[in-house]
């Protein structure tokens, strides 16, 4: 594996080095550098700092570990691979992706999900530990997202307006959501046995990652949030 202290190297330089590595790459000392490990194939990169925007952007099969915390854009239009938080993440998880998992110990802001799509084999997985801030899954196309509120707060699991303009995919939310106001578009219901079928990989591997006791973890009931609509925008703009 080779290191890099990411305090010695400007954000380009840092960038390109990790581009044209042959190997693993460790990377120490960092605070705020962009666009790391941007379309990485098949290698892993490790971050002990916080890294800045676009963390693992158009990610096509490596895998990164956060050792501290992320800010925006992690995983931005990904589309294989994995992402490991130890931390919190910033605004915009996961946006367009369309493919691979991103795993976070704790919580995660503003529009996590945004434009998550499936196709075909490609599968888009989020799974966050702790909360996350309003817009959760706005313009949810496809794959899955799971909101486990393990982090002790006196706030809603998730931020307002979940799942606004929705139309396939599922959220899975663990805990309390009778104070949740979810948009008409959208049905909200227990979670049945095939949902948690499709998401127990997940939340497995979540805990292995982060040290959580599976039994913890389930002991909470689960709720799942669908479209009810293939056009959910017809509801919004075409009169009756």
């Amino acid at each position: 594996m080779i290191t890099i202290n990411a305090s010695t190297h400007d954000n380009a330089s840092l960038c390109e080095m990790i581009k044209q590595a042959k190997d693993d790459v460790k990377i120490s000392h960092c605070l705020g550098e962009r666009f790391l490990g941007v379309g990485l194939k098949d290698r892993y990169i490790e971050i002990d700092g916080t890294p800045g925007n676009a963390l693992g952007a158009y990610l096509n099969g490596g895998s990164v570990k956060v050792n501290g915390n992320a800010q925006d854009a992690v995983g931005d239009t990904m589309n294989a691979g994995t992402i490991v938080i130890y931390g919190n993440a910033g605004d915009a998880v996961g946006y367009a992706m369309r493919g691979g998992k991103i795993y976070i110990k704790g919580n995660a802001g503003y529009r996590a999900g945004i434009h998550i799509k499936a196709y075909k084999e490609k599968f888009p997985v989020i799974v966050i530990g702790g909360r996350c801030g309003s817009f959760l899954g706005e313009y949810q196309a496809g794959g899955l997202i799971i909101v486990l509120g393990l982090c002790k707060s006196e706030k809603n699991v998730t931020g307002n307006f979940p799942c606004t303009g929705m139309h396939g995919g599922r959220v899975l939310i663990r805990g309390d959501v009778s104070k949740i106001t979810f948009p008409e578009q959208v049905s909200v219901g227990e979670a049945t046995e095939e949902d948690m079928n499709t998401a127990m990989p997940y939340i497995k591997e979540f805990c292995s990652l982060f040290g959580y006791e599976l039994s913890e973890v389930l002991g909470s009931a689960f709720t799942a949030v669908k479209p009810n609509s293939a056009n959910p925008y017809k509801q919004m703009y075409v009169e009756n």
